[in-house]
């Protein structure tokens, strides 16, 4: 059973990067993840990061703008290796980009994405939010209020929200639910303070996993104990 029927999916460039910049067979495993989604009946819009390539906040004394302006392109090319590997696998997609690039792929519009849902594409959100200083979390928490997500799934490289770092403190424990109000006053960096604040406001769930199995992507979207849930309810532990 499908708890989610529109989602707004954040995956980091490391999902796709290995040896080379793209890894197109780790581009082609997180293709047939999303092809699962979709054959389940899910609307998925997916936000991929550019970690990858480039990390604005890494460049050092570099110019923020034009760092992030990087990262931004960054996450153009991972779309595009995306739909390429989509495509190969039967799933029709569309790239829509936050900062105009005609010559490469079309601008987004929420009207531009619901058409494309409307035609059973997947939809992948390039470029973040267009703007510098802006997180892709918080570029994926913005899609998700611009299309009317049920959630926003965010595929970390641990499976779930910590009282620490479970790789420095091996005591650390999971949390299976939690309030946006426990993750900001607590400091549990989730994920960005803007995301949060924003699907708070919007009352979007979001869920925080691992892409560590198969079908990891499908258990989060049926609502499955796969992470950390972080919405309007108190925590249960």
């Amino acid at each position: 059973m499908i708890k989610y029927k529109r989602i707004s999916l954040k995956l980091s460039g490391e999902a796709l990067g290995g040896a080379e910049v793209v890894d197109f067979e780790a581009a082609r495993s997180v293709a047939r993840e999303i092809k699962a989604l979709r054959e389940a009946g899910v609307e998925v819009g997916v936000t991929l990061g550019g970690g990858n390539i480039w990390r604005g906040r890494s460049s050092g004394n570099m110019d923020r703008n034009r760092a992030d302006q990087m990262g931004m392109l960054a996450t153009i090319v991972n779309s595009l290796a995306m739909e390429a590997v989509l495509l190969e696998e039967g799933v029709p997609c569309k790239v829509l980009s936050a900062t105009p690039m005609e010559r490469v792929c079309d601008t987004f519009t929420s009207q531009r994405a619901e058409a494309a849902f409307a035609a059973g594409q997947v939809v992948l959100f390039a470029a973040g939010t267009g703007l510098p200083f802006f997180s892709t979390d918080t570029a994926a928490a913005l899609k998700a209020a611009e299309i009317g997500a049920d959630a926003l799934l965010l595929a970390k490289c641990v499976d779930g929200v910590y009282s620490d770092d479970p790789k420095r403190n091996g005591h650390a424990s999971r949390f299976s639910r939690l309030s946006y109000d426990e993750v900001i006053a607590r400091d549990l960096r989730a994920t960005d303070i803007t995301a949060i604040t924003l699907c708070r406001e919007r009352n979007i769930p979001i869920v925080v996993f691992a892409m560590r199995e198969a079908g990891s992507i499908l258990r989060a979207a049926s609502g499955e104990d796969v992470g950390t849930l972080i919405d309007g309810a108190a925590a249960i532990g």
